[in-house]
């Protein structure tokens, strides 16, 4: 019964996640477009703005639809988990959903259809609100996720049910900033990139010329300071919660099966042999691993041999293997923009035709990565719903069968398999179509 639940879950909200993160970096573009465009007075920033709404807008009501079969499942597959930790994870949920979702949706709508009635500066303020309200709903979803891998401000009465005893504490917690901005980075690597990709294709097909060039240029400035940040600081804060608060975790990702004296070696190929406790045909450079955790060349960090088996994260394999394909396609990601922002530079980028492919080849790449970042955070957490606290054995509904639960998640399947291709059609008319030009304002 737990394996379908658990593949039920992570095949929605898989799919979910999507959407968010694309429309997430998108609220950022379309302000930064709409902001150019009250500088300059040149409409071809608004032009482009109003132009990724229409996929934003698209975006944000397929992961609507996604969303809402997913938070079902906290009260039919995992009812037992939502009956326990109800009354701290439902604060978080619920300001989500009344504060973020309503600001986000309702300004949409204004942004979408009111620019003629609100005139230019109050229809760039519904743009930031509909930012403000995406941003402010991926943090109040971390909250929550970051209470789950490191608990805070509770205790637990008799009865087994966890309360919130400081709210203050939610928001204070030291996983949260760390992977909010760290998530909030990936989104942006996404939108940089099918903005990039969606420009390369214009160059390519010398048509919407002046579109291609401005929205390259955006997605590869915007796509390498996020890449960069992405890895520093905030791939490396969150690194370090990981190390502090989940050692064995961190352990399992990195690919250390034996304490190493004199420093900890960095793992870049290699192939996890859990049943003898080593590592297949590794490549690592000595010491690396220690200076980046620790600061110092000769710094310890503990193998798995130091922890009882008992802890350790139910699938290892997959644990090393996410975390390493989102380093490898970050570091990949960091590579090609650089080149790509030289080539910018120097005023050859758009004449650069293996560039331009490469942008619109990379396109898919960012949702990987992403989806092996928050695999990589889930597969770590495991065997616990609530780090050290709640097993997810102990947090599914036991009157929900394993046939059920095959039934409905092979329902999904196929219904967001029609929806994954409804979407790609529409978004693909609309960028096939181009932003529309608008007289001088």
């Amino acid at each position: 019964m737990l394996f379908y639940d658990r593949m039920q879950f992570a095949f929605t909200i898989t799919f979910h996640y999507l959407f968010p993160q694309l429309t997430m970096g998108l609220a950022l573009i379309v302000v930064y477009f709409k902001w150019r465009f009250l500088r300059t007075k040149e409409t071809v920033f608004n032009d482009a703005a109003k132009f990724w709404m229409k996929i934003f807008a698209l975006n944000f009501v397929m992961g609507v639809v996604t969303g809402i079969p997913m938070e079902f499942q906290f009260g039919t597959n995992w009812a037992k988990f939502s009956e326990l930790t109800g009354g701290i994870i439902g604060q978080t949920l619920a300001m989500e959903g009344m504060f973020s979702f309503f600001l986000e949706s309702s300004f949409l709508g204004l942004f979408l259809f009111g620019e003629k009635l609100l005139g230019q500066k109050l229809h760039f303020l519904t743009g930031f609100l509909v930012f403000l309200g995406s941003w402010a709903s991926g943090y109040l979803i971390i909250a929550t996720h970051s209470w789950m891998q490191h608990p805070v401000g509770y205790e637990i009465l008799e009865n087994g049910k966890f309360v919130l005893n400081n709210f203050g504490a939610l928001f204070s917690n030291p996983w949260l900033l760390p992977s909010f901005l760290h998530n909030q980075m990936g989104s942006v690597i996404t939108t940089s990139f099918v903005i990039a990709g969606v420009g390369a294709f214009y160059i390519l097909n010398n048509k919407h010329s002046k579109f291609g060039k401005l929205f390259v240029k955006t997605g590869v400035i915007f796509g390498l300071i996020s890449s960069v940040l992405a890895a520093f600081p905030t791939g490396d804060l969150a690194a370090k919660n990981v190390v502090k608060h989940q050692p064995v975790a961190f352990a399992a990702m990195e690919g250390i099966f034996e304490t190493e004296e004199g420093g900890s070696e960095i793992i870049l190929i290699g192939q996890p042999d859990v049943e003898n406790k080593k590592l297949d045909n590794k490549l690592a450079v000595p010491n690396v691993l220690s200076f980046l955790t620790y600061q110092r060349w000769d710094a310890e960090i503990k193998g798995l041999n130091e922890f009882d088996e008992s802890l350790y994260p139910t699938n290892i394999p997959g644990l090393y293997y996410a975390y390493h394909i989102m380093v490898g396609l970050g570091t990949i990601f960091i590579a090609l923009l650089g080149i790509a922002l030289i080539q910018l530079f120097r005023k050859k980028l758009y004449s650069t035709k293996w560039i331009l492919w490469l942008l619109v080849f990379m396109i898919p790449f960012p949702y990987i990565a992403n989806t092996a970042g928050w695999y990589t955070a889930e597969l770590g957490r495991q065997p616990w719903l609530v780090y050290n606290l709640l097993k997810t054995a102990d947090g599914i509904s036991p009157n929900v069968s394993s046939g059920n639960t095959l039934f409905t998640l092979l329902g999904f399947i196929g219904l967001y398999l029609l929806l994954g291709m409804l979407f790609l059609i529409l978004a693909g008319k609309i960028i096939n179509k181009g932003p529309e030009t608008s007289k001088e304002i």
